[in-house]
């Protein structure tokens, strides 16, 4: 054989075997185009009755019609959100399986030893769906009225007074590690299984103060049953424009807000992922469901993927600098 023929030989058994590949590529790629033919199932890694629950939950409806199957909750909470985050990252990456994802995630990879999963590897991040502020509260009968106060109340019993957490890595434990270290002052951390009930801790008076997210601690608040004392974003709140910020009440540097988002299993396919992404971004233009998430507290604050996935870098990065001021050690 010349090498001409045996050339062509070669680009002949090539294309042979490449018509042959075609069956097994092509239904991947009618899978996606079907894609979603059957429920989808949204873990909450929170329990049911927080703000986060309420906020997936009105999404959840508004999301399953424009994507024409239902999209079920299933409340998978404890650990500071683990359990959840391991469920959904050994998930198939068929879109079926999503997860309320928010900064705890992120934060965990800092605060565990070993948290189960890898926030930036075992996930693709879709979209942040929503802000929170962080409200400084107490008990209306504690006698304090002011930041100031809670810090004199503090520095006079050191390491005596408790403040509760909706579980270690949250926000409220880490924002109040924060908020201490800042003050130069110590207190006892009670951890609670999440936001609701490190607010019930409060309000049963079994601990001082706390710091959980506007959405659980607001409705309390406008009853008079907790005092807030300070938001801990950079600005004031518009449902509470008379509260200062912690900067503003003589503790500066300390700046946080939370926020939660969509994520799917990593390899998810890119088709997949554009249409859940363009659903949520529909769903949140709706009034009522804005209003839900308004009035729970949260604000709304769609993003693309590459920006929400680049919150979880700077959030990792954030935790890291927080336990080191703090002066804590992963679990």
């Amino acid at each position: 054989m010349n090498h001409q023929n045996h050339l062509a030989t070669r680009r002949q058994l090539c294309k042979a075997l490449a018509a042959s590949l075609l069956p097994t590529a092509w239904p991947v790629f009618a899978a996606d185009a079907d894609w979603p033919s059957r429920p989808i199932k949204w873990v909450l890694p929170y329990l049911a009755g927080t703000g986060p629950d309420n906020t997936a939950r009105a999404l959840a409806e508004a999301v399953g019609t424009l994507l024409g199957q239902p999209v079920v909750i299933e409340n998978r909470g404890g650990a500071a959100g683990n359990i959840g985050a391991r469920l959904v990252a050994r998930a198939p990456a068929d879109g079926y399986t999503w997860i309320y994802s928010a900064a705890p995630m992120a934060a965990n990879m800092r605060m565990y030893a070993n948290p189960g999963y890898d926030a930036i590897k075992d996930f693709r991040h879709i979209m942040r769906l929503t802000t929170s502020d962080i409200l400084l509260i107490v008990h209306p009968s504690s006698g304090i009225d002011t930041v100031r106060d809670l810090i004199e109340r503090t520095r006079a019993n050191p390491g005596k007074l408790d403040y509760a957490s909706g579980g270690v890595g949250t926000p409220s434990h880490l924002g109040m590690e924060l908020f201490l270290s800042a003050a130069g002052v110590q207190a006892m951390h009670v951890p609670y299984k999440g936001a609701s009930e490190l607010v019930n801790a409060v309000l049963g008076k079994q601990v001082l103060f706390a710091m959980p997210i506007f959405s659980v601690a607001y409705p309390h608040v406008q009853a008079g049953r907790l005092k807030a004392l300070a938001v801990a974003g950079s600005q004031r709140n518009p449902a509470l424009p008379e509260l200062p910020t912690l900067a503003e009440a003589g503790v500066p540097g300390v700046s946080l807000t939370s926020w939660g988002g969509i994520s799917v299993p990593a390899r998810t396919p890119d088709p997949i992922v554009a249409k859940i992404h363009a659903a949520f971004e529909e769903a949140l233009r709706q009034p009522a469901v804005r209003t839900i998430i308004e009035v729970s507290g949260g604000s709304v604050s769609p993003s693309s993927s590459q920006e929400y996935a680049k919150g979880f870098v700077q959030e990792i990065a954030l935790t890291e600098s927080m336990m080191k001021k703090a002066q804590l050690a992963p679990m």
